[in-house]
């Protein structure tokens, strides 16, 4: 990928983080679609010397590109849907299911509680040649108003238990009556069950194994359906 080909505002985004960030545009192909994402290839200098196994919210862990969100970008392409069903992506960092969902005809909105990050994914869209995606401020703990959508996606958004409640709260505001949730997670991350418990309280929850392979070794994905009660 060569960023001179990028449009004028994604070029002065990426000229921007190229002065603070050491960056490179790496290429995901989920079935049909073919994505450019921008990712920063030393860590070191976002940790800024924060020790992420003494505080694991000390990590960005949107600066990763995690196995559970290519099998979430697989799921979401492979969706039978409208042209134009919304879709809102929570948590979305480099934003590569939301933007496999593009691609695949949704009407998307990325959503992350940093410019940083958006920036990341106003990048990615332009890279990848999405230029019908919207990107959203969004602070779980601080809500704005927010529209409802049809599908709403998350991998990896649950490692703080501190968390689900906020999310919960989220879902409640920006899915509408006959919407659908669909999160996707590393089957050890030990968060997932009791936020599951919780969320049965309002939704029917289904899930599913996916395995993903890989040179070091298979992961196994946890796809969870959410759909409100009755």
């Amino acid at each position: 990928m060569d960023p001179q080909t990028l449009p004028p505002h994604a070029l002065a985004l990426y000229t921007d983080i190229k002065k603070r960030y050491q960056v490179a545009f790496e290429p995901l192909t989920i079935r049909e679609h073919r994505l450019q994402l921008l990712k920063m290839t030393d860590l070191e200098q976002i940790l800024a010397g924060k020790d992420p196994l003494q505080d694991v919210s000390a990590f960005p862990f949107w600066v990763r590109l995690w196995e559970a969100a290519i099998v979430l970008s697989d799921f979401v392409a492979g969706l039978n849907n409208t042209p134009g069903t919304t879709l809102l992506e929570l948590g979305a960092g480099l934003g590569a299911p939301g933007l496999t969902a593009a691609a695949a005809g949704f009407q998307v909105t990325l959503s992350d509680y940093e410019e940083i990050i958006l920036d990341f994914q106003r990048i990615n869209a332009a890279a990848s040649g999405l230029d019908r995606v919207q990107f959203s401020l969004l602070d779980w703990l601080n809500p704005p108003e927010m529209a409802q959508y049809e599908v709403i996606i998350g991998a990896e958004i649950l490692f703080r238990d501190d968390f689900f409640q906020p999310l919960l709260e989220i879902l409640r505001q920006a899915l509408k009556p006959e919407g659908v949730v669909y999160l996707a997670h590393d089957i050890q991350r030990r968060s997932l069950k009791p936020f599951l418990q919780m969320a049965e309280k309002e939704y029917i929850v289904s899930a599913s194994r996916r395995k993903l392979k890989s040179l070091d070794e298979d992961k196994v994905i946890l796809l969870t359906r959410l759909q409100l009660r009755g």
